[in-house]
């Protein structure tokens, strides 16, 4: 038996999210079919989390175990080729039987994306959200460093959110202005349902002067959601990359 190990990049604008469900074609359905006619059989794909509909990636990791003694280039190369545009593994690689790409993950980074523009950009609709006016990016670099540390998320995150406890560790989150476009770098230990999305929306809020860095400290204290910023669309994050430590086989 062998645990194999996907890198997979995705347009997540036509699916209802990463996993699996019943109401909607998800990315885990797409290539759960596609393996079952490479391999001839079904098999499970466990991924490293979950994206909502309309979310990208560009290195969600999921893993399937299989009997099948194929190259690990044929895995990347045989998939690809049975998939959709929207829709490729970046990687294959073979990991220990025991590794679970969710349970072993140590960080995640996630981007999201804002288009700062006043007239609307039909090709950046579906990778970023346009804000107009202008925002105070100084304002919204400290709130930023206010996020980093060891916190209670519970003003963060969905409503229905299932997460057993709400403490998550940000270990790093930057603004980084690229012309028109400003990316939200965060990277954590785990996160919440939409909890990027309503930083980010929070963060908004304290660039165009609603709250202040002071308020997000407040927040992070105690809170209630209904005291956090709105939760922005989702066509503007992206998972960037999940980590691991060294011994998962990379």
């Amino acid at each position: 038996m062998r645990n194999i190990k996907l890198t997979i990049e995705y347009d997540g604008t036509a699916y209802c999210g990463w996993q699996v469900q019943p109401n909607g074609l998800t990315v885990q359905q797409v290539i759960e079919e596609a393996l079952a006619g490479m391999l001839g059989e079904r098999t499970t794909l466990h991924g490293s989390g979950r994206t909502d509909a309309g979310v990208h990636a560009r290195g969600m990791v999921a893993c399937f175990k299989t009997d099948r003694t194929m190259p690990l280039r044929a895995f990347r190369e045989g998939l690809n080729c049975l998939l959709p545009r929207d829709i490729a593994v970046r990687d294959a690689c073979e990991v220990p039987l025991g590794f679970h790409p969710r349970f072993d993950a140590q960080a995640k980074h996630y981007r999201y994306t804002m288009l700062l523009d006043n007239l609307r950009s039909p090709l950046a609709r579906h990778t970023a959200w346009r804000i107009q006016g202008k925002l105070d990016i100084e304002a919204m670099r400290a709130a930023c460093a206010v996020f980093v540390g060891e916190h209670d998320f519970s003003a963060f995150r969905g409503s229905n959110c299932a997460a057993k406890t709400t403490v998550r560790r940000i270990y790093s989150m930057e603004l980084l202005q690229d012309d028109r476009f400003l990316h939200l770098d965060v990277k954590g230990s785990g996160f919440l349902k939409n909890m990027v999305r309503i930083i980010t929306g929070t963060l908004i809020e304290v660039g165009q002067g609603k709250k202040s860095p002071a308020d997000v400290a407040r927040l992070l204290k105690g809170g209630g959601r209904h005291e956090s910023g709105m939760t922005v669309p989702p066509q503007g994050l992206c998972l960037v990359q999940v980590f691991y430590p060294e011994h998962d086989g990379e």
